[in-house]
């Protein structure tokens, strides 16, 4: 883990113990003795690639560093049913609390990654990659983010920040492609930034505006055909890196990994992931 990642983790974890914790785990705390020690296995129930182990011995660690967390299957990994990916053992007051927040976040990112590997197959035999999006859940960019790194694919863009992405109300906005490019450069010269600009294209005629920009690093083709898209790459050769976009899915991926394209980006890698079902059995010692 890098330390920006590092210092992401711990926030978010900070912050989900106090959300779920509060001034107590009054279950526990009222049913069972506090010096009580157990063990307990995080269980695998789904087919998949599993994702955010670092994270749950994290959210164990921060809740209870004297937990021993003892790792069996790494981030990454295909799993299916009945595996044990993990055994944590000491205070069952730490384990019970840790439970549900280490469920959450490893079986959401285990979802994400297993879509994304689903997609990453499709492209087999070709240079195409997967790209996720913006389309994640508010604070958890991070985490969703590198669940897709884990299940075979690539990040686009962190945030607004990390690139400058015209996309069609920029461009209608600024009155025509060439408008918001040029505004765009000239953007980048005054502050003394250095980041890509990508540009969004719905048609042939914005696609050769755009073709007689200066300053532009990647095209984004919206909601064309693969035969318009392998028409696109061949236009624009190997003067712009060119990424798909739009309404694209498990059933049509390849046929648009076939035209050429560098990138794919499937919103639906984030927004609408199916969970992989996991779950945290309990054994006295």
């Amino acid at each position: 883990m890098d330390i920006a990642y590092k210092n992401l983790l711990k926030t978010f974890v900070d912050q989900a113990i106090v959300e779920d914790v509060q001034d107590g785990d009054h279950t526990s705390l009222a049913s069972l003795p506090e010096d009580k020690l157990g063990e307990a296995k995080l269980l695998v129930k789904d087919d998949g690639i599993i994702a955010g182990v670092e994270v749950g011995v994290e959210i164990f660690r921060q809740i209870d560093d004297s937990l021993d967390v003892n790792v069996l299957i790494e981030d990454g990994t295909t799993v299916t049913h009945g595996d044990i990916v993990l055994y944590v053992k000491g205070k069952i007051h730490s384990i019970l609390k840790a439970e549900r927040l280490v469920l959450n976040v490893m079986q959401r990112m285990s979802g994400i990654a297993s879509r994304t590997a689903e997609y990453v197959k499709q492209l087999e035999g070709t240079n195409t990659k997967v790209l996720d999006t913006r389309k994640t859940t508010p604070l958890l960019r991070f985490l969703e983010k590198r669940a897709v790194i884990l299940g075979g694919g690539a990040n686009h863009r962190f945030g607004l920040y990390d690139m400058i992405l015209i996309k069609d109300n920029h461009v209608d906005y600024a009155g025509s492609v060439s408008n918001a490019v040029s505004n765009a450069v000239t953007y980048k010269k005054e502050k003394g930034i250095n980041i890509p600009i990508e540009v969004e294209v719905r048609n042939f005629d914005e696609l050769n505006e755009l073709l007689r920009c200066e300053g532009v690093d990647r095209v984004m083709f919206d909601n064309f055909t693969p035969q318009d898209v392998k028409k696109a790459v061949e236009l624009v050769g190997r003067q712009l890196v060119t990424e798909a976009s739009g309404g694209i899915d498990l059933s049509t991926i390849r046929s648009y990994a076939l035209t050429g394209v560098d990138f794919v980006s499937v919103g639906a890698l984030t927004h609408s992931v199916k969970s992989l079902d996991l779950s945290l059995k309990a054994k006295l010692i």
